[in-house]
């Protein structure tokens, strides 16, 4: 449950500027959209870590972690985006809410498995070798 809280979190910062910056007529929605997922991708990170996961993980491992799963998003979003506005002419909100719906599920795996995912504890074997 705390997922989908931190997951409206991160999009409400999202959605606002992806269409702040639009509305304004200061950005195409594909550039908009990025710098609305960098910005939710801040709020996610430390929301996530705390609330979602709560993960002993480092920082110093779980940053650059988060950061992979991110840019792949990133990715997705950005073929999404411009695949639906400029090859379909999709309206940028129509665009970004099909886009949210792939990259909140991608996320949501990417991290619960591998980002805030405990470090595996290593394995004793039942018999110490050489001692009887």
């Amino acid at each position: 449950m705390a997922y989908v809280g931190v997951s409206l979190a991160a999009l409400a910062v999202h959605y606002a500027l992806l269409a702040g910056l639009v509305e304004t007529g200061r950005a195409d929605p594909v550039p908009a959209a990025l710098a609305g997922y960098l910005a939710g991708a801040v709020v996610s990170y430390g929301l996530n870590r705390r609330l979602t996961y709560a993960s002993d993980r480092p920082h110093a491992e779980a940053t650059w972690r988060f950061g992979i799963v991110a840019a792949i998003g990133f990715g997705l979003t950005w073929l999404i985006m411009a695949g639906l506005t400029r090859g379909f002419s999709l309206p940028y909100l129509a665009a970004q809410g099909l886009a949210t719906g792939v990259v909140v599920f991608w996320n949501f795996l990417g991290h619960r498995v591998w980002t805030f995912a405990a470090p595996p504890v290593p394995s004793l074997s039942e018999e110490p070798s050489g001692i009887r």
